[in-house]
């Protein structure tokens, strides 16, 4: 397969290649090191806390006593399966698709898009912004995740201008095909709503693409093995299948012949897209899944549970705010809530200034070199944006932990 896209790929050479490899700071070398820039960004994002994480959210059907059931971790490695093969026979840098592959959903809530739809109630209600998963990606990168250097320092990721735009901008449920990349790099912190900007790489626009390749095909998977589908929807996906591949019945040929017909399909002067054939089998593969899966009745009494439990953590951590007493107020909260107040303390007091800290905390956050983005907590708004950030960094089980803290005695 002809590699048409050599020409325009993100590699040194590329007009914008300077911007590309941006960071915000330096990261040490090695006299050794092998990597390039996107593959070291990879390597930050696999050893990131948000990442392993990923294996306990759920990506559409909260089921954790079954093993078979597509995790928001097992999402992500779809996605890279797909985007990488197609950057690779289109001669993009898979590089720099593998990574932005494997952090584009480093933003996503507990429960999936339903605890998603809950924590943004939360952010309208009480910070008068929107909340949504692919801006909240890049806020993790930005200013959440940390590791250690080798002075068992610990700091922010500062990953590539490349790889947080093609998170912030991975946005899959808008309906487009023939994807360009936009010609303005500009500041990713800017970004209003999800979609709003495509991606300023041709890889980012892969990925795109990639991850609603990746969903519709597993996520049919998921509703099959739990009984979701009907024999009335069984043979509407079968017929499906049929029209990818006339002896097909299941989604695996479906994504085949969509990342074969991607490859074929694209061009620097056609965009990353599918063939009009193939573009409109894949809205109406969505639009059955919208119907038959993320809208089932099945699905309410989910949404409901996750919002008792993301609420109320919400409820309880928001008593603590007292000013310039609130970590003293957490402190004393630990009294009943050991490991949600406890926990949350020990995670806030690393964003904040060390001129609020109690002299016992001092010390251990010595090696915290991380933004401060908390500042002196001085505002009750900065306090309820830090709630919001720990429990969208939250795993399904990790809040069904702390909310079953707060209703035993």
């Amino acid at each position: 397969m002809s590699k048409k896209f050599e020409a325009v790929a993100s590699v040194k050479g590329n007009k914008n290649w300077d911007k590309l490899i941006e960071r915000d700071g330096e990261l040490s070398r090695s006299p050794d090191e092998v990597r390039n820039e996107f593959s070291r960004d990879y390597s930050r994002i696999l050893h990131s806390l948000a990442y392993r994480r990923l294996k306990h959210k759920t990506q559409v059907f909260y089921n954790i006593g079954n093993d078979h059931i597509c995790t928001r971790m097992e999402h992500v490695a779809h996605v890279e399966s797909v985007s990488t093969t197609i950057a690779d026979a289109l001669g993009l840098n898979t590089d720099l698709t593998r990574a932005i592959a494997m952090g584009h959903d480093l933003g996503h809530a507990p429960f999936g898009h339903k605890g998603e739809k809950i924590i943004a109630n939360l952010t309208k209600e009480h910070l008068g912004k929107n909340f949504w998963h692919e801006q909240n990606g890049l806020r993790f990168v930005d200013n959440i995740e940390l590791l250690e250097d080798k002075q068992a320092c610990h700091k922010n990721l500062m990953l590539t201008y490349a790889v947080r735009d093609g998170i912030i901008s991975h946005c899959g449920e808008i309906d487009k095909n023939n994807l360009f990349p936009r010609e303005n790099l500009s500041d990713l912190c800017l970004f209003n709503k999800p979609g709003e900007e495509e991606p300023a790489t041709w890889e980012g626009c892969v990925v795109k693409l990639s991850d609603k390749i990746a969903y519709v095909g597993r996520d049919i998977e998921d509703a099959k093995r739990l009984g979701f589908l009907s024999p009335d929807d069984m043979k509407t996906l079968e017929g499906f299948a049929k029209s990818f591949d006339s002896t097909a019945i299941n989604t695996t040929v479906i994504m085949h012949n969509l990342v074969i017909d991607v490859c074929n399909n694209s061009s620097p002067q056609s965009g990353i897209g599918l063939s009009e054939n193939y573009a409109e089998k894949l809205k109406e593969i969505k639009a059955f899944n919208y119907n038959v899966i993320y809208n089932n009745d099945r699905l309410k009494y989910f949404e409901e549970y996750a919002k008792l439990i993301i609420n109320s953590i919400f409820t309880q951590l928001k008593k603590a705010y007292k000013k310039g007493e609130t970590l003293s107020e957490l402190s004393k909260m630990k009294e009943y809530y050991p490991i949600l107040a406890g926990d949350f303390y020990n995670w806030l007091i690393k964003y904040v200034d060390t001129s609020i800290l109690p002299s016992e905390d001092l010390q251990r956050m010595s090696m915290f070199k991380n933004k401060k983005i908390f500042g002196i907590l001085d505002d009750e708004k900065t306090f309820l944006q830090a709630i919001i950030d720990y429990i969208s960094g939250m795993t399904d089980g990790y809040a069904i932990k702390v909310y079953n803290e707060l209703i035993t005695f």
